[in-house]
């Protein structure tokens, strides 16, 4: 193998099993990729053979200065947060190889979208366990709004689990900003997890994040992801069937809206006919909520046992109050974590 053979083409550090990184990781599993890096499974041979995860950053400018803005976020959160108790993967250390920024994690054993796939496949988890992790969920984002920072990523991918399941840990920060940043831009956070305020173009804070864990809860209880949009605008008319039109003043600010309302503010849905298979434009006046969250979580509720009822209706009003259209009146971390559906009390 050449010297300088190291990438693929896209940049990508060549994974050998059994190598060994920074003379002491022993790479034994491959992860995958994302857009990012490459993350590969390792033994650290000078912690006791601990199982380490580490993310190898793609190999040019744009990547490697990304990767150096994970690791002073997850330095400052690990600082904020000296006693690991918020629920924030831990980044051990770091180092350089050939070229290649590495940030080292602890190693968790599954993220939760494995999780829901092999224990709750279109059913969802019980309910008393979405609560347990619901509540590290917002422990999670409280420690990043105690740092002034937006996740801006989160979805079932980007939350891990530990071995025994008891316990959650929001993790890959390569999306995460502060809040002072604020670039306006159409894509943020992954499709089917993005907030209204997003797609329609206006400024945004941790009321998108909030969004976020809403529509991962909902998938967590139910197994089915909440607005499967094919396009910004499939996901606002999903959006819509379940909680209404959207307030006028919330539209008028919006940089985007153009593209999906016209002047009367009337929706514009853009499809593709059926026939000729060329995209239309219809346009869409009355937007009733088709089928409330009522209607899709408590079906069959009266046959559980009175306590998960009870849970039943509250995780309902949750769920609701998260995914309120306006981000202003979105439900906080701080009232999340004092709901009864967390904190029990009636």
């Amino acid at each position: 193998m050449l010297v300088d053979n190291w990438d693929d083409p896209e940049g990508y550090y060549r994974i050998i099993l059994g190598e060994q990184l920074d003379g002491r990781y022993h790479v034994y599993a491959n992860l995958g990729k994302g857009v990012f890096s490459a993350v590969v499974k390792a033994r650290d041979s000078e912690d006791g053979d601990r199982d380490v995860a580490i993310k190898l950053i793609r190999n040019n400018d744009v990547m490697y200065k990304a990767g150096l803005k994970e690791l002073s976020t997850l330095k400052k959160l690990a600082e904020a947060d000296p006693d690991d108790k918020k629920h924030v993967v831990r980044l051990l250390r770091h180092f350089e190889h050939k070229n290649h920024l590495c940030l080292v994690f602890e190693s968790l054993s599954m993220n939760l979208r494995d999780v829901l796939k092999k224990f709750g496949k279109d059913v969802g988890i019980n309910i008393k366990a979405v609560r347990i992790y619901a509540q590290q969920l917002f422990l999670s984002l409280s420690l990043l709004k105690k740092c002034n920072i937006l996740h801006s990523d989160i979805k079932p991918d980007n939350i891990l689990v530990t071995e025994n399941k008891s316990a959650l840990k929001l993790c890959d920060l390569g999306s995460a900003s502060d809040i002072s940043e604020n670039e306006i831009t159409p894509y943020l956070v992954s499709r089917f997890y993005r907030a209204p305020e997003i797609m329609l173009g206006l400024t945004y804070d941790y009321a998108l994040d909030i969004w976020s864990i809403g529509c991962t809860l909902y998938e967590m209880s139910t197994g089915k992801i909440l607005f499967p949009g094919r396009s910004n605008n499939h996901m606002l008319r999903l959006i819509m069937d379940l909680k209404g039109k959207f307030p006028h003043k919330m539209l008028r600010r919006g940089q985007f809206t153009c593209e999906h309302f016209d002047d009367s503010l009337n929706f514009l849905q853009q499809e593709t006919d059926k026939i000729s298979g060329k995209d239309v434009v219809k346009t869409v006046t009355l937007i009733k909520p088709v089928k409330e969250l009522k209607q899709r979580l408590l079906v069959g509720v009266n046959k559980l046992p009175e306590d998960e009822q009870w849970l039943m209706n509250q995780f309902v009003d949750l769920l609701d109050r998260m995914l309120h259209l306006s981000p202003e009146r979105r439900l906080t971390v701080k009232e999340a974590l004092t709901h009864p559906f967390i904190s029990g009390s009636k």
